[in-house]
């Protein structure tokens, strides 16, 4: 009975540190379609404030050839008053959608021409440094190995941090192509951790998105928020 009490006092213990490590709020990323051609992609995420239970959602279109937003690409907006109990925050983003239903249709956003998956993690630490993931589109026959190479400078509320993403792609045919996808030189505050979450494509086999997981770093200890990264091959 004493080995069982010290065995459950040292889970408690496990998984108190474990919350105290990841304190902080989760968003749940929302991938809300391409255009038809591919060239133009939508994407939101959504969560609760942890500090104040309050309900946001940003909404996002991204211009996959540029990699970079549309003109008025980004939409944001945090309720005043907390949630109701049961309640997660996916109506904000709902109301995000529908209040600005002329940008998808200026975009062309199709939400049900949704990204083709082609790489899923189901890794829950964060990513080693460099650390090459690898995956095939079964539907073109292409191979693809991904690197995310980081830069973390800081630490703290003071970190500083950037990174891209190598991209080696061969096809059937013999063809090789190495593309470096993101912007190596934006330094971005706060942010202490970048892991790849999912790879998409769209229907037409020609862009291809990258779902980030990033880690900001608060008081508590750590909020996840999402991020894109995007190429045309």
């Amino acid at each position: 009975m004493l080995l069982k009490r010290r065995v459950f006092v040292l889970f408690i213990i496990f998984l108190t540190s474990v919350s105290a490590l990841w304190a902080g709020d989760t968003a749940v990323f929302v991938d809300l379609g391409f255009s038809s051609d591919g060239r133009t992609y939508m994407f939101g995420q959504y969560g609760v404030l942890s500090t104040s239970l309050r309900p946001w959602a940003d909404l996002y279109i991204v211009d996959v050839v540029t990699n970079s937003f549309v003109q008025n690409g980004k939409v944001s907006f945090t309720e005043n008053i907390p949630i109701k109990a049961g309640q997660d925050g996916s109506g904000i983003l709902h109301r995000l959608v529908s209040n600005n239903s002329s940008l998808t249709n200026q975009y062309g956003i199709n939400f049900q021409n949704q990204g083709l998956p082609l790489y899923i993690s189901r890794n829950e630490r964060p990513s080693s440094y460099g650390e090459k993931i690898d995956f095939r589109d079964f539907l073109s026959g292409k191979s693809y190995i991904a690197q995310l190479i980081p830069t973390i400078t800081g630490s703290g509320q003071n970190v500083r941090s950037q990174f891209y993403i190598n991209l080696d792609v061969s096809s059937p045919n013999g063809q090789f192509r190495t593309y470096k996808v993101g912007t190596p030189n934006f330094v971005r505050q706060g942010i202490a951790q970048y892991n790849i979450k999912r790879v998409m494509i769209d229907a037409n086999g020609n862009s291809v998105i990258f779902v980030i997981e990033t880690m900001h770093v608060t008081d508590n200890g750590y909020d996840i928020r999402y991020m894109v990264e995007a190429v045309r091959l």
